[in-house]
């Protein structure tokens, strides 16, 4: 059953997401697009960037879409008569992704979480963090990677007018949020309209 799966699969990768949501982002893409297929490319592309322009954290955000999405899709719950039935259904999965999520990594940071406090000098624990901050930041860099897609931006044969315009828009976005420090959220709105005069 679509519910039991979507609850095992995000208590799977909520029990690994090392890093935070943009580390996992490349291991959720994994687990839903490309093992079960519950999300395209192109809808997953669609995912972060609601995600990232919606209060949350990016993680519990794409949780919440596909499990709405995952469950609505499912033939089984498509064979339901009426509408309404569906997308209550797509309600519950998105509350069980999103739940399911959250609750193992609430209860291991927990439980770290004293053991950091009594044990925060020892040279063992400190050798632990240094070998995880370049493992987060090779998640990062995964993350990122993996989301420059034709998804994203377009293919230079099929359309080369989307395509070099989606690459500046991704290096005046990075020389502005890295190097000037332009505010995210104002990045983000104006991206939005440029897309919207753009391509709409």
């Amino acid at each position: 059953m679509i519910l039991l799966r979507l609850f095992l699969v995000f208590s799977y990768i909520g029990l690994f997401n090392f890093g935070g949501g943009y580390a996992m982002l490349s291991f959720i893409q994994q687990e839903i697009v490309e093992k079960r297929g519950w999300v395209s490319d192109s809808e997953f592309t669609d995912i972060v960037a609601i995600s990232q322009t919606t209060p949350g954290p990016i993680g519990i955000n794409c949780a919440t879409y596909v499990g709405y999405t995952a469950v609505v899709n499912d033939p089984e719950i498509q064979s339901l008569s009426a509408p309404y039935a569906i997308h209550i259904c797509g309600i519950i999965g998105s509350v069980l992704a999103s739940v399911s999520v959250l609750w193992l990594p609430f209860i291991v940071m927990i439980l770290v979480s004293k053991l950091i406090l009594r044990y925060k000098e020892s040279t063992v624990l400190k050798s632990i963090f240094g070998g995880l901050r370049p493992a987060i930041i090779g998640l990062l860099a995964t993350a990122s990677l993996s989301l420059l897609n034709v998804a994203n931006f377009g293919s230079p044969s099929a359309d080369t007018k989307h395509f070099i315009v989606s690459i500046a828009i991704a290096i005046v976005v990075f020389i502005g949020t890295y190097l000037k420090k332009f505010n995210i959220l104002y990045t983000t709105i104006i991206c939005g309209v440029i897309g919207i005069l753009i391509y709409g």
